[in-house]
């Protein structure tokens, strides 16, 4: 019983990530309505994927290129916000009964019990990062939660918040970065839905907004690249 149930589920999000079945948007006049959402939902997509995977490169030496990890890590705030936005916008259109999203329909059963996790998680991971910076690294260490065989503290919190992360937005991934390419980089693309320069004019934003973050962030982390610079100066002095 329980694999006549999971068999269908499982194939119809492997049929959409692989692009052997698409959801068909609804085109309206101004905003684009459901193919407009999908449109922006996708640009900013590629945006956070591109920043994560240079988020993650810093990984290889995260003291060392403490610097770039804030900086990074502040520039996916705004558009991780913005896909939220996107996508929560479709989710309550679509439970509103709203007629052109929910002829759109929802996304596969897989990817709609996997979300709330990519975006708690994405949420969580960016937010703590953010709080690191505004503790500073004496505050960052100090104790939350002791137990027996574990002492949790913010970088702990982080840490956490990564581990699911790196899980959760690995399978969205895997299910969602196919149809995102076919929106915004496949033949026709997305160019004729109404509603364009609105959003690339909102992207624009977006990315003005990351900057600045990133540029505030980046002078307030004065005491993780002191920290650095102190441990490097023992180690040469030794």
């Amino acid at each position: 019983m329980r694999r006549a149930v999971t068999g269908p589920v499982v194939a119809d999000a492997v049929a959409e990530a692989t692009g052997r079945s698409r959801r068909s948007d609804p085109v309206l006049p101004r905003t684009g309505g459901p193919a407009g959402n999908a449109s922006l939902t996708a640009w900013t997509a590629l945006v956070l994927l591109v920043g994560s995977v240079a988020e993650l490169l810093t990984l290889f030496d995260v003291r060392g290129l403490i610097s770039w990890h804030v900086a990074i890590g502040a520039l996916l705030v705004p558009p991780a916000l913005l896909k939220v936005a996107s996508t929560g916008w479709r989710m309550a259109r679509y439970y509103l009964g709203h007629g052109p999203y929910q002829e759109a329909g929802p996304p596969p059963l897989v990817l709609r019990v996997l979300g709330p996790l990519v975006v708690v998680s994405t949420l969580g991971l960016l937010g703590s990062g953010i709080l690191l910076v505004v503790l500073g690294q004496g505050l960052a260490g100090h104790t939350l939660l002791q137990l027996p065989a574990l002492r949790v503290d913010w970088v702990t919190l982080h840490q956490a918040f990564f581990a699911v992360w790196v899980v959760a937005t690995g399978l969205h991934l895997l299910g969602r970065i196919v149809p995102a390419l076919r929106i915004t980089v496949g033949p026709g693309g997305a160019d004729h839905v109404p509603g364009a320069w609105s959003r690339r004019l909102l992207l624009a934003s977006v990315v003005v907004s990351a900057a600045v973050l990133a540029v505030v962030l980046v002078q307030a982390d004065g005491s993780w690249v002191q920290g650095h610079r102190l441990a490097i100066g023992a180690i040469a002095g030794w």
